[in-house]
């Protein structure tokens, strides 16, 4: 297995555990919510601090249920993913068409150079030939 290989076999057993050790122990069961974001959590801070404070502005939005806020936030997560992937993938195509056009740039340069060759080939022939045409007429 090459090293690549262990390290991205070692990552995705990173991404299952932080998924399933707080479901396997329990983490949370002493809550309404146990997976609560992080606002609710602040929010929850934030009163039993100081239980007349004020929020400064309220939001432009409220979805109507926890289900609605969840999928909008899954959505908002799938439009990032895939505005990344496109990104990515259109960054990796364009170094293999670069590498592509160099390939054949190089490919191109060896034909020159061959029908090159053969065009000085055949103008040794030629000169040869006259040479000896030349030589054996009789015509001195």
């Amino acid at each position: 297995m090459s090293r690549n290989a262990k390290i991205n076999s070692l990552l995705l057993l990173l991404v299952a555990a932080l998924a399933v050790v707080p479901l396997a122990f329990g983490l949370g069961d002493h809550k309404e919510e146990p997976f609560a974001g992080a606002d609710g959590e602040a929010e929850t801070a934030i009163t039993e601090i100081d239980p007349d404070y004020e929020p400064w502005f309220s939001p432009l939005y409220e979805p109507p249920s926890g289900e609605i806020e969840s999928a909008l936030f899954a959505l908002q997560a799938a439009i990032g993913a895939g505005v990344l992937a496109y990104y990515f993938g259109l960054r990796r195509g364009r170094r293999q068409g670069e590498a592509r056009a160099r390939e054949r740039a190089a490919g191109d340069v060896n034909a020159v150079d061959a029908v090159d060759a053969d065009r000085a080939d055949v103008k040794a022939i030629d000169v040869d030939a006259g040479a000896s045409a030349d030589a054996g007429d009789g015509r001195d």
